[in-house]
């Protein structure tokens, strides 16, 4: 049985959302704080992301243990490449046993990008409002001893598993918010984990898009017509939260391509867009890098957008208060 949203606070910790279906929940769900979840079946259990250091996904395994002890995790699906959502991997695959999946897009971006490249960033002098920046946004994570295994299995698509029984259903959204998106659907619990394809009263960011991708990728959640909805950020939520997110992304593209057909440069767009109650979402200064993926994609632009530079412009935004 299901249990009433209303009725699970968002906490952290471990959270019970439908028999032997929870979600580990991280408050405030801004920059690296993300959520996971766990499905148990009779025998084994599948463990849907893990966190963005050692010692949180620790903590979170340990809360887990009153479940896996009976039910251990013997798959760990990485619903993306950033690394909240994977860089305590090495914590239950590689040596410690658990087969990783994840798509082949996510698999060669967690090769491309490093735990190295972002312990990097943080040592790079990049003035002080974007290292300021940077340091309030992840400051709170240690990412010296992370190693990212492989995944051991990938795919393209759809996926279907037996997990000690209960089927589960992996379903490739991506490129959207990065290049190798996925959804974790449990059917028998009417339960979808939709890792970074929602954020909950806070902003999504496109890091790869397109932005149509994305809208799609709401659209097949709500045509789930799943009764627990688990984002990668933020509480749990409904077809309302779904919804929010799908038209804060239409909202955004809508304005780009009227604006880039008017004449207007990203860089005019992004002080000129007015978001409304939008703005009232944490992380509102993602609009610097969801436009410039806009026009990229309006221009066919395929160049590698810098992330020093995206973060520069999230944080000037962000200083100036738009």
């Amino acid at each position: 049985m299901n249990k009433e949203l209303h009725n699970i606070s968002y906490t952290n910790g471990l959270h019970e959302v439908a028999d032997n279906v929870f979600a580990y929940l991280q408050p405030d769900g801004g920059w690296g704080w993300s959520n996971a979840g766990l499905i148990a079946s009779e025998w084994s259990s599948l463990l849907v992301d893990t966190l963005f250091d050692l010692k949180l996904t620790q903590n979170m395994l340990d809360s887990m243990s009153s479940v896996t002890s009976a039910h251990p995790i013997n798959v760990l699906v990485n619903t993306h490449a950033n690394g909240d959502h994977c860089y305590g991997n090495s914590l239950i695959g590689g040596d410690n046993g658990a087969q990783i999946i994840t798509t082949n897009a996510a698999a060669a971006e967690m090769e491309a990008i490093p735990p190295s490249a972002l312990e990097a960033l943080m040592q790079i002098d990049l003035g002080e409002v974007t290292n300021s920046y940077i340091q309030d946004a992840f400051g709170s994570f240690e990412f010296c001893d992370v190693e990212l295994p492989p995944p051991d299995r990938t795919f393209s698509g759809e996926l279907q598993l037996d997990v000690g029984g209960r089927t589960v259903e992996l379903i490739e959204v991506g490129p959207a918010h990065t290049s190798g998106d996925l959804l974790v659907y449990l059917p028998d619990a009417a339960t979808v984990f939709c890792g970074d394809i929602l954020f909950i009263n806070g902003t999504p960011i496109i890091w790869d898009g397109p932005v149509s991708n994305w809208i799609d990728a709401c659209d097949r959640i709500l045509g789930l017509e799943a009764e627990i909805i688990i984002p990668g950020h933020g509480p749990l939520t409904d077809t309302a939260g779904v919804t929010a997110v799908r038209d804060y992304l239409t909202f955004v593209d809508k304005e780009c391509r009227e604006r880039h057909a008017s004449g207007q440069t990203a860089t005019e767009v992004i002080a000129e867009i007015d978001l409304g109650s939008f703005k009232e979402w944490s992380e509102w200064e993602r609009i610097a890098v969801n436009v410039h993926s806009i026009f990229r994609g309006i221009e066919e632009d395929e160049t590698i957008q810098d992330p020093i530079e995206l973060f520069r412009k999230m944080a000037d935004l962000k200083n100036s208060g738009g």
